[in-house]
């Protein structure tokens, strides 16, 4: 029987953000959460990634770090028992590159106490014909939240929808800064400069009928509402948990 995909409150963190499971200090500042988004899992050990680094600019700022991470295994170990005692819904996000490893991760999860649903990180530069492979793989008894490239959202939801996908969600737009030695670093970008696009493409999705989970760029809480009024279901908050907002 396949669970709903339901938010006691319409905000929850966005993969990356605040670990691996709720923690009671943590959850209690951020009581409006109304769900917890993991960081993202691969099925094995993933290093961190060479030339990582975070460089800041006027509208936000960019980071290269390869989502390092211990691997399902170690993550469902170490954190599973917290994720059956969290009082709001857990979703685990899964990092793959191929439909193998998201159709190996998805029935493992099935099992594991406290997982309400997976949301499967596309990667940036997917082919439409793997982006729908790898969302198929995950369809099963747990709802799929399919995260999109920002740049990419509106081409891929429709298939995304197609796919078996119950949702789709953002993953932050790709970008290249000069790094001190000179050289451009590539990463991923973050602040309040990413808002007006991750809400125009928001209304978009909203009004063809897809259910979407905004975010990007959200730092003040008219940035939520904004998504809101704009049709999304939940909006997913970032870098703006380390700082506090408005």
């Amino acid at each position: 029987m396949k669970f709903d995909l339901v938010f006691p409150t319409p905000l929850m963190n966005a993969a990356g953000s605040l670990g691996f499971a709720p923690g009671v200090r943590r959850m209690a500042s951020l009581g409006e959460l109304g769900a917890f988004v993991t960081n993202p899992v691969s099925l094995g050990p993933r290093s961190p990634a060479q030339g990582r680094g975070l460089i800041a600019f006027s509208g936000g700022f960019l980071l290269h770090s390869g989502y390092p991470n211990p691997g399902l295994k170690a993550v469902i170990r170490r954190h599973a028992s917290r994720w059956a005692r969290a009082v709001v819904p857990v979703i685990v996000h899964l990092l793959a590159q191929e439909e193998g490893d998201i159709a190996t991760m998805v029935r493992r999860l099935e099992n594991a106490d406290g997982v309400s649903a997976v949301e499967i990180g596309l990667p940036p530069d997917a082919s439409r014909e793997l982006a729908s492979r790898m969302i198929q793989a995950g369809t099963g008894e747990l709802p799929v939240i399919a995260r999109l490239p920002l740049e990419r959202a509106q081409e891929l939801a429709a298939l995304a929808a197609q796919a078996g996908a119950t949702a789709v969600s953002f993953g932050p737009p790709r970008g290249a800064i000069p790094a001190p030695d000179g050289e451009l670093l590539r990463g991923r970008l973050y602040g309040p400069a990413i808002f007006p696009q991750a809400l125009l493409v928001v209304q978009a999705l909203a009004r063809s009928g897809i259910p979407v989970i905004g975010g990007g760029g959200v730092y003040r809480h008219a940035d939520a509402e904004a998504m809101l009024s704009a049709g999304a279901l939940a909006v997913q908050l970032d870098s703006v948990l380390w700082r506090g907002w408005k």
